[in-house]
């Protein structure tokens, strides 16, 4: 064994001496330090690396303690780790500008280039870029998704419908604040309480506005039950919130297969910019529904929609760089999402408030304020918030209409954005 080591020892010691003239052991010591993440924070703004990681551990814990959309947010915090990784080179914001992906721009780069000269997530990052992450999630959302009670109750397409108010009211207030109209959209996109349609809009129409509105709409969405309630409260009173509902009708089997395929050709003909997404939910429900395709109905429930999930969360923290999340615009679109978050939900009750002054059967205006997307716990805490009233209430598949149609309302929403700025 002494004599291996030796043997090994001295072989080393030869092919140093035999390089020593073409190898400088300072320069490349010198190459090495530089090249050490714990160096370059003490450089510059460095210091934002540290905070950003700080948040991306607080971020894990919300996830993880917390349980916070774990799905989403435990990727999403990752990614955010991973980019802010000083020296590590997994992403670069510059690959993503409108200049370097623009044909007609001298500092043009294809995609060819990011594959050749990208880190591990903007390779990854394609996926976002190109719209294809959150179509393949909406395939495995509509395989979930029972739009039954939307059918049973088609009254509930204008509750979803009034929820989007949010969406267009943060709209306007994100530009009169001095966004430009596409950053203002992408903001305002954040009050339809629908993470893949967020992502998909800010990809196309604002970028560099990723990272926040991403985590804005998640979080958002993880505290539901916290946001909610008091708006419900504050605009019913007791007596409407006891208001008990009439048992829904049964759909039958043939209706739930006619829905999908009439909803993807009405909203393709009036808004052609909306079809990737309502036709991504539809045909996942489509699969769910016609009985034929059970395995596949089942792997973009499972196996895709997990590995999609995977890619989406971590790109999408990527895009949380210090350059682009440390900045005063991040606290406003912190800000503004909640506002369009509450706006959404006080629109729905609102709006069922009104329908109640022209309809025999009263409805519960408690079910308004499940007319944003977050399925299926904005219709939970509609039916919590119901039993507190009235314990004989029973409103969760009441909620489910308005629930269900706020992700076609949001998708709506954001193909009208997207046609009238993209």
């Amino acid at each position: 064994m002494k004599k291996t080591v030796c043997l090994l020892i001295m072989l080393m010691l030869v092919s140093l001496g035999c390089f020593a003239d073409s190898f400088d052991f300072g320069e490349a010591s010198t190459k090495f330090l530089d090249s050490m993440g714990i160096v370059q924070v003490f450089q510059g703004e460095g210091w934002k690396y540290l905070v950003m990681v700080a948040i991306a551990c607080f971020l894990l814990w919300l996830a993880i303690k917390k349980q916070y959309e774990p799905l989403l947010l435990l990727p999403i915090a990752f990614g955010m780790l991973l980019t802010n990784l000083p020296g590590a080179n997994m992403f670069h914001t510059e690959m993503w500008n409108n200049e370097f992906l623009n044909p007609a721009s001298e500092y043009y780069h294809s995609y060819r280039h990011v594959l050749a000269e990208g880190g591990l997530l903007d390779v990854l990052y394609i996926g976002v870029k190109a719209g294809v992450y959150p179509c393949l999630i909406f395939i495995g959302v509509g395989a979930m998704t029972d739009f039954g009670p939307l059918i049973a109750n088609p009254k509930s397409f204008l509750l979803g419908a009034a929820a989007q108010l949010g969406i267009f009211i943060t709209f306007l207030t994100a530009h009169a604040l001095g966004f430009e109209s596409n950053e203002a959209a992408s903001i305002g996109i954040i009050g339809g309480a629908d993470g893949p349609t967020s992502i998909f809009l800010t990809t196309k129409l604002a970028p560099h506005l990723l990272g926040p509105i991403a985590i804005s709409a998640y979080s958002y969405m993880a505290l539901v039950p916290v946001i909610q309630p008091p708006i419900m409260r504050l605009l019913t009173t007791k007596k409407e919130r006891m208001i008990e509902m009439k048992q829904l009708r049964s759909v039958s089997k043939t209706e739930k297969i006619i829905f999908p395929i009439a909803i993807t050709i009405v909203v393709a003909f009036i808004l052609p910019d909306a079809a990737p997404l309502i036709g991504c939910l539809m045909l996942g429900n489509l699969m769910k529904e016609s009985g034929v395709v059970d395995r596949l109905a089942k792997t973009v429930q499972n196996e895709l929609m997990n590995i999609v999930v995977i890619f989406l969360g971590t790109t999408v923290g990527a895009t949380a760089t210090a350059s682009t999340f440390l900045d005063v615009k991040t606290l406003s679109i912190l800000c503004m999402g909640i506002v369009a978050f509450g706006v959404a939900s006080a629109g729905g009750i609102l709006f069922a408030k009104i329908m109640n002054l022209f309809l025999k059967e009263k409805i519960n205006p408690l079910i308004g304020s499940a007319g944003v997307s977050a399925v299926p716990m904005a219709a939970r805490v509609s039916q919590t918030e119901g039993q507190k009233a009235n314990p004989h209430n029973f409103l969760l598949m009441h909620a489910m209409g308005p629930n269900v149609a706020g992700v076609i309302g949001s998708a709506v929403a954001a193909g009208i954005l997207l046609s009238m700025l993209g």
